[in-house]
């Protein structure tokens, strides 16, 4: 088929911070390596200020921009709405563009609370029975060397699964002089390392496993209680320009001493910092998950290990391309974990990129969701993971929540999961 002749889908994209510019990123790119049954049409990008998102647009490829997202829904050349703002908008921008009959993407976690995401859900339904499909942003099901454990365990290679493994850590809220943000206020991003990045790795299990979670028992500490209300040079210290935080830094970094002023404004942090949760999958197994944004020298350090009767497969994102697989079915004499480099054509959406061992990055996930969200929408299909998925996640998170107010009570999880 000629690209001309391919139905457009004209594209809007709510939000241009990090997940933004991400996301603009896979939209460009997306039909220029992977043959796509739909062209994708970044028509506009929609932020509160019109000069920073006239910018953005400029910056990240869009055609245009805009300040209502709500004037947005009503165009007819926009087919989809891409949703990248903090968590406590999700619901409402997300139900308003599936009863506008947009196609929906939303970033992960899919909502703050239980009863947002069971709206969503309902809404998603709703639309599907309309040709309206909606996924939600779990990118890491697309990371090729995870797709590929997941392949391997879905063929029995492990056999049974028995025991989950997985902790994601990062650092860039170790150091307590970095400035509040978003991410930090639970009125706005409804928990902290938590739903930040503990959801990726409740997600992952789910996707890896192909099970869902039965009851969980749960910690959440907030081990940095108040931070500066706004970043300043006067004060010393490492600084917090990366992921999540207002963009300024605090300081010249470890080893600097500056002189801080008298008094630093600051402001109460209402979200954790660190998640500690023991749980179980409707097998019985058994899953241990830590998620921390306190773990020096930690960047992105997704890791997660499925052991099973008969072997097991482990991963760490910080060495993204790389899968380990471990058949213990060998003899003992020459057994060990075999290392997979996960870049050969034969390994999940590898064919389109670069020849084996040039590896690829944090970016291309996003083009694989991509990739996968619009030929699913082609084929008339919800691509996973669904809303439904995103459901179960937000209520694995909850009850996580639950337990740690209560001493840590088990509690289990009513999946309303779609029959």
């Amino acid at each position: 088929m000629v690209e001309r002749d391919k139905p457009r889908l004209g594209v809007a994209m709510i939000g241009h911070a990090f997940m933004g510019r991400v996301h603009s990123q896979a939209w460009r790119s997306a039909s220029r390596f992977f043959d796509l049954p739909m062209e994708p049409r970044m028509r506009v990008i929609v932020g509160r200020d019109a000069q920073r998102s006239k910018q953005a647009a400029q910056r990240l490829g869009w055609v245009e921009s805009a300040t209502d997202w709500r004037r947005v829904l009503e165009r007819k050349d926009v087919d989809l709405v891409d949703i990248c703002t903090p968590g406590d908008t999700h619901a409402e921008i997300a139900e308003a563009a599936l009863a506008a009959g947009k196609h929906v993407l939303v970033e992960k976690p899919m909502a703050n609370s239980v009863a947002e995401a069971q709206r969503m859900t309902e809404a998603a339904a709703l639309a599907r029975a309309r040709g309206i499909h909606a996924m939600v942003g779990f990118t890491y099901r697309r990371v090729p060397a995870l797709k590929l454990a997941q392949e391997l365990i879905s063929e029995g290679r492990i056999g049974e699964v028995r025991q989950v493994r997985a902790q994601y850590l990062q650092d860039w809220l170790a150091d307590e002089t970095a400035p509040l943000s978003w991410r930090l206020d639970k009125t706005r991003a409804g928990s902290g390392a938590l739903g930040d990045i503990g959801a990726h790795i409740v997600d992952l299990t789910c996707f890896l496993t192909g099970q869902r979670f039965a009851g969980v028992s749960g910690m959440l500490d907030t081990l940095v209680a108040e931070r500066p209300l706004q970043a300043s040079a006067a004060v010393g210290g490492i600084g917090s320009a990366g992921i999540g935080s207002s963009g300024g830094t605090l300081g010249g970094g470890l080893g600097t001493t500056v002189e801080a002023p008298a008094t630093v404004e600051m402001g109460p942090v209402t979200v954790d910092d660190a998640a500690l949760i023991t749980a179980r999958l409707s097998s019985g197994a058994p899953v241990i998950l830590e998620a921390s944004r306190f773990a020096w020298g930690r960047k992105n350090a997704l890791r997660i290990e499925v052991s099973g009767s008969r072997g097991a497969v482990s991963f760490d994102f910080e060495d993204m391309n790389v899968l380990h697989y471990y058949d213990a079915t060998q003899p003992a004499r020459t057994s060990g974990f075999t290392r997979i480099l996960a870049t050969e054509p034969e390994h999940p959406y590898l064919e389109a990129w670069w020849p084996p061992g040039h590896g690829l990055g944090y970016e291309h996930g996003f083009t694989h969701q991509v990739v996968d969200l619009v030929r699913g929408i082609a084929a008339g299909e919800d691509p996973r993971p669904s809303f439904e998925d995103g459901l179960h996640v937000q209520q694995v998170l909850e009850a996580i929540q639950h337990s740690s107010g209560a001493s840590h009570q088990w509690t289990e999880i009513h999946d309303q999961e779609r029959s």
